[in-house]
């Protein structure tokens, strides 16, 4: 969860100014804005801290948040269970194991005044093991080499490795709302020896804002991702150089055109958001104007609407329709709606979509012609 003052070199950013470094600085000179999913992500951090803070027998009050629903319910059960059963397995095994929640953790011997706070930690002799909640679902979160968690483990480790004796370090992402519990296992001399060589002197570049500016997939959550000038000479000369028409492009030109085509959209559509949001408070764009966007009719009051039409003779004017699949799981649970309802649901194949190989989704093998033609009778 995040502190509540804002680290220049945040482990949360750290993907980010490790690989751009100058990137931390440049975004200090945009405002913080909170999105509705931070704000969610925020009271579902908030509720996890309640719950497992109950379920240790400590003291503390339920939260208030307009959030809360059924499957905040869930998913922060969820994620106390996950978190109580590694509690009690290294009870097992050392019966003064500890257990830190919203832990604050001090890296600033690697990265100058960084800071983080760790969801939980469970610390036992020889042991440590960091678990992050991540209530976002857009975004797959891994835990193999996160640069996050591996800063919050290099807190951790000056904090509480000498008295543990800490030898091994496991650090895992609890994502509930994309089945995702990722799980990677290292060293503590493995983190210290990347921390030495490889964090330290970028974080000191970073925090200078030395280094040069490097576009890539980290551009996600930038703050300056909008304006930045290395960002769109990036897209714009990938527009000017690759999008040629089909017939002239090679395989190989068309598979280097693919991987680059995600980003690039993201970039336009950023460009237009931020053009639609300036314009809107007042700027004024060469070429360019303000119109009233296309909407659909709709009833002023539903009401007056079946009462006008039922006084005119029409009476065959409602349907009735069961309500969504998520809405129903919500409405049962889980458990109960797997029960009830698991052999009704079925899931139709989805429509097929070309993906890089890193997708973890399995490859459709489409080996008969016939079967090709099939799926291009669809589009």
């Amino acid at each position: 969860m995040p502190p509540n003052s804002h680290a220049v070199l945040s482990a949360s950013s750290s993907h980010r100014w490790l690989h751009c470094n100058p990137s931390a600085r440049l975004e200090l000179e945009f405002e913080d804005r909170e999105t509705s999913a931070a704000s969610e992500g925020t009271a579902a951090h908030a509720l996890c801290e309640h719950k497992l803070k109950r379920r240790l027998k400590l003291r503390s009050d339920r939260p208030v948040s307009h959030w809360d629903n059924d499957e905040m319910e869930q998913y922060t059960d969820e994620y106390v269970d996950f978190v109580m059963e590694q509690v009690i397995r290294e009870r097992r095994r050392d019966e003064n194991t500890q257990v830190l929640i919203e832990q604050r953790l001090d890296f600033s011997c690697f990265v100058p005044d960084g800071f983080g706070t760790g969801d939980c930690l469970i610390v036992s002799k020889g042991r440590l093991h960091i678990i992050d909640f991540k209530y976002g679902q857009g975004v797959l979160v891994e835990a193999e080499d996160n640069p996050q968690m591996k800063l919050y483990a290099l807190g951790a480790l000056e904090q509480f490795g000498e008295q543990y004796q800490i030898k091994k370090v496991k650090m895992t992402i609890f994502q509930p709302r994309r089945e995702n519990v990722s799980t990677w296992e290292t060293t503590a001399f493995k983190l210290k020896t990347w921390a030495k060589k490889d964090l330290k002197p970028k974080a000191e570049r970073a925090f200078k804002g030395e280094g040069e500016y490097c576009p890539g997939e980290w551009c996600l959550f930038c703050k300056a991702a909008v304006k930045c000038r290395a960002r769109a000479e990036d897209k714009l000369r990938l527009a000017q150089t690759e999008f040629k028409l089909p017939p002239l492009l090679t395989d190989s030109e068309i598979e280097q055109a693919l991987s680059k085509l995600p980003d690039l959209k993201k970039w336009a559509d950023e460009i237009q958001e931020y053009a639609l949001q300036a314009a809107l408070g007042g700027k004024e764009w060469s070429g360019f104007k303000l119109v009233e966007g296309r909407s659909v009719r709709k009833y002023a009051n539903e009401t007056k609407v079946a009462d006008a039409a039922k006084a005119a003779g029409y009476n065959d004017i409602y349907k009735q329709s069961l309500i969504s699949i998520t809405e129903m799981e919500r409405l049962m649970g889980k458990k109960d709606f797997e029960k009830i309802l698991g052999g009704l649901v079925v899931k139709p194949q989805g429509k097929p979509a070309l993906v890089p190989e890193t997708d973890k989704r399995p490859a459709i093998n489409v080996s008969a012609k016939n079967d090709f033609d099939e799926i291009k009778g669809d589009f």
